[in-house]
């Protein structure tokens, strides 16, 4: 194979958070593509709002007219319109609202797949410096704010703009004198908005940081929760969160003091304005330059003109909730993958298994190697030993090989085919992988098992699980394959779990095997078991096996002895044993302990 020239993988960088702008008009376009619904919701809400402005003229004319000249019949006649008016408008603003609901739902729920689908393509390196229970917070907390504003403040805010311009204009037709009057509540309703935005934004944004570095502790600590319990770090645990909940209190204080000063002081601008009007308009009817019906239609006008704008400063705080939520996720959409298929990229040719590593050197952290100079060959159908003390790096050469991570230097080639020139997914199609930690979705036992392979029939999944020796135990359960795993497999022992893993393992049936210490989690009983059924799987295909036990890969064609992030030791047993080098010292001192075990 020709060596490939060296690799340089670039570090993802975390994406910068965009401006409210770009965030707002972004929500905007998940809206806009239901454009019929949201037109048909905007016209419910402009009829419903000329709808409500009827009561206020019909109060004038009844009071000028009807009440003037004892008109009972025009009276009678005024309230039946204004009855007819008002539940039109209610009739009219619902409908507005349930399209609005059903068009956010379909918008949030777009939004949710979308993220889910967009984290799937991201590689490790991304969750490796992503709390899960902040990337939950970011899916479900800040969408939720988001869906808060669509589905209350969106058609709030429409309404509230188109309010103001047809009462305004009603107004000035009436009464240019009187309209100076109600428009004296702009310049503080504006300057109460304007504090809303500069102080309540910022405050908004630190609340979700903090609510988002609350959900990562307690997912963590109720993940770890058995290693809290067993090493008595509870009460620790407890001053943890203590400092984390108050921050995040002191921030929701904060936001909330901020926003809920909006409302009072909205309230006494409007009673102040409605006094002002009354004044007024109780001045121009002693003069007689306007009548009493009038002002009572301006009074009516001026609290429908001031409730948009106290509408507004609330909906400016949904606003703010909404960009801060917005901002978080569209930083989790904006992150770009960093393990990509290049142009050209094409299948896998060849099935034969055979793995080569060249002068491969890695890093998680630019400047700081975790692996140096990596050099394994390893021919169809061989198996390839792996050992060395925690942190040599055995794991992060399984990690490379399905290309989880990208290289800084070397090449990685499957069947002479470097694995940056193939697809991701047909290079993960080759390689099947067995974790040290056992890993099940809540789902029956079967449905587990065709993870491994979804087109399987019942009948290969037994067979998998016979191959296994799961087989047994799997019947023995309350539904046997049907049965439901509760919490990833809370209900099964750690070797059951583990078992269930290689079942899965042997129905995918991959060229390439990994096995991450996948016998250290059963016992010695179950392990002879296991072995035969890996011998069986192994047989014919390529295998590296990470040893927590070195009596697993004694029957190993090579076996890789790494310290420190280097190779330094690789042969066969036999052969590294009459070297006497680091890998027989390592065997002989696992050797005698065991030894002392046994006897002790």
């Amino acid at each position: 194979m020709a060596k490939r020239p060296f690799l340089k993988a670039q570090q993802p960088q975390e994406p910068a958070t965009p401006s409210r702008g770009q965030a707002f008009r972004r929500l905007l376009g998940y809206i806009t593509a239901y454009k019929l619904q949201v037109s048909l919701s905007i016209l419910f809400i402009l009829l419903g709002t000329l709808a409500l402005l009827v009561p206020g003229f019909l109060v004038g004319q009844a009071i000028n007219i009807y009440i003037v000249q004892e008109d009972k019949a025009g009276l009678a006649n005024a309230v039946i319109q204004l009855l007819v008016a008002s539940a039109a408008a209610w009739v009219l603003m619902s409908l507005s609202g349930l399209i609005m609901a059903e068009v956010t739902q379909k918008a949030m729920f777009k939004l949710r797949q979308e993220m889910f689908e967009h984290i799937q393509t991201l590689s490790l390196r991304f969750y490796d410096r992503q709390p899960i229970g902040e990337l939950m917070s970011r899916i479900l907390n800040d969408v939720d704010t988001i869906n808060q504003f669509f589905e209350k403040g969106f058609t709030q805010l429409i309404q509230a703009v188109f309010m103001l311009l047809a009462v305004t204009t009603i107004m000035l037709l009436i009464s240019p004198a009187m309209t100076i009057a109600v428009l004296l509540i702009l310049p503080f309703m504006g300057g109460l908005i304007l504090f809303t935005a500069n102080f309540a934004g910022p405050a908004f944004s630190a609340l979700q940081e903090e609510l988002g570095e609350l959900n990562g502790f307690m997912e963590e600590n109720i993940t770890g929760n058995k290693v809290l319990k067993a090493y008595q770090m509870e009460t620790h645990t407890f001053g943890q969160l203590e400092e984390i909940s108050l921050a995040a209190m002191k921030a929701g204080i904060r936001a909330n003091f901020i926003s809920l000063t909006v409302l009072p002081l909205a309230t006494f601008f409007v009673n102040a304005d409605t006094a002002l009007v009354g004044l007024t308009g109780g001045i121009l009817s002693l003069l007689g330059t306007i009548e009493v019906g009038t002002v009572a239609t301006f009074l009516i006008y001026s609290r429908q003109f001031a409730r948009p704008l106290t509408q507004m400063a609330q909906i400016f705080n949904l606003v703010l909730q909404a960009l801060a939520g917005a901002e978080r996720v569209f930083q989790i959409l904006d992150e770009e993958p960093d393990i990509t298929n290049k142009p050209g990229a094409q299948a896998l040719v060849n099935d034969a298994g055979e793995v080569v590593i060249r002068d491969l050197d890695f890093s998680y952290v630019p400047g700081r190697p975790v692996l140096h100079d990596i050099n394994i060959v390893a021919r169809p159908g061989m198996k390839i030993g792996l050992c060395g003390p925690t942190g040599a790096g055995k794991s992060t050469i399984i990690n490379l090989i399905p290309r989880f991570y990208d290289i800084q230097r070397g090449d990685i080639a499957i069947d002479q085919q470097s694995i940056y020139d193939v697809q991701t997914g047909s290079l993960r199609q080759t390689v099947g992988i067995v974790l040290q930690e056992p890993f099940l979705f809540t789902d029956t036992v079967m449905n587990n098992l065709r993870y491994g392979r979804l087109d399987a029939s019942d009948e290969a999944c037994i067979e998998a699980a016979q191959l296994a020796n799961a087989h047994e135990f799997i019947s023995r359960l309350p539904q046997g394959y049907q049965t439901l795993l509760d919490g990833g497999g809370a209900n099964l022992s750690q070797g059951q779990r583990q078992l269930i893993t290689i079942a899965r393992a042997l129905l995918a049936n991959r060229r390439i095997l990994i096995l991450d210490e996948a016998t250290s989690s059963v016992d010695t009983r179950t392990e002879r078991k296991l072995q035969q059924a890996l011998e069986r799987l192994m047989s014919g295909n390529t295998s590296f096996v990470i040893a927590h036990r070195l009596s697993t890969i004694t029957d190993s064609h090579i076996i890789v002895a790494l310290d420190r992030g280097r190779i330094v030791d690789i042969g066969s047993h036999q052969a590294l044993m009459a070297r006497k080098g680091f890998y027989y010292n390592l065997y002989m001192s696992q050797f005698k302990e065991e030894l002392m075990h046994k006897k002790a």
